[in-house]
């Protein structure tokens, strides 16, 4: 495997290496796109140009861009939104459902700002990029991976220098992390939705409050491979636990 390129803009680096650093953040934070002058952060760069802003202010300003919003917050399913922000922001993927309904659930009670903030001010970016490295993919080194599983993951949504990651909508690990388990890197096989064939799953959930004021202290929830996203959107949403995920034969 080839060597990781650290990229990191000095106080005394030149007018030339500004401008690398800044095409290297546009193609980190925004997935690899296609940007046109109309949508460049003319304000942001001059700032960066001139030194009065650092790089890790200029991430900020790309991650909550009208460019980034778009095509990450409005266009993308919640779980896909929060897997890119771990990749595009701290360089690898999400290790737990703890930590993706933690981001959902701030996103909804929060707001989109405070969700890319929590990345950008969170003590684990401070200490992979400091104020002026340009976030990388770091997802296959064993010092982001508190977990094995953490590789496939990665590669599950890293999938090499020709990925646009705005073509994608929908994620890639709800089931491997809902259910704390390696996800398998293979070609996708096709289902026929809505017919006998498709594949069904049964979810246990507890805490849920769907009903309020009735409790309930675990649920079960039969739902076929398509609707698995949405329906544990809608669990996270009510606080539920995810317990297990099985498929049914």
């Amino acid at each position: 495997m080839a060597s990781q390129t650290i990229l990191e803009l000095w106080p005394a680096s030149d007018l030339e290496e500004v401008q690398t650093t800044i095409r290297t953040v546009y193609k980190q934070v925004l997935g690899n796109p296609h940007v046109m002058e109309s949508e460049r952060l003319v304000t942001a760069e001059s700032q960066l140009c001139d030194r009065s802003i650092t790089v890790r202010d200029f991430v900020r300003a790309v991650a909550k861009s009208d460019f980034y919003r778009t095509r990450y917050f409005e266009s993308c399913a919640p779980y896909r939104f929060v897997e890119l922000n771990f990749l595009h922001l701290l360089g690898r993927a999400p290790q737990d459902q703890r930590e993706v309904s933690e981001h959902i659930v701030r996103t909804v009670a929060e707001g989109y700002d405070a969700e890319i903030d929590s990345y950008i001010d969170s003590s684990e970016y401070q200490a992979a990029f400091g104020e002026n490295v340009v976030p990388y993919y770091r997802g296959r080194s064993s010092e982001a991976n508190s977990k094995q599983i953490g590789y496939n993951r990665m590669f599950a949504i890293d999938r090499g220098p020709a990925q646009i990651d705005s073509s994608v909508k929908s994620a890639q690990l709800v089931y491997a992390v809902a259910t704390n388990s390696a996800n398998t890197i293979k070609a996708s096989s096709s289902t026929v939705i809505g017919s006998g064939t498709e594949k069904r799953f049964k979810i246990v959930v507890t805490g849920s409050k769907f009903d309020s004021p009735r409790r309930i202290s675990t649920t079960e929830y039969v739902v076929p491979a398509s609707k698995m996203t949405p329906q544990i959107q809608r669990i996270n949403r009510t606080s539920g636990k995810i317990v297990s995920i099985t498929e049914i034969a």
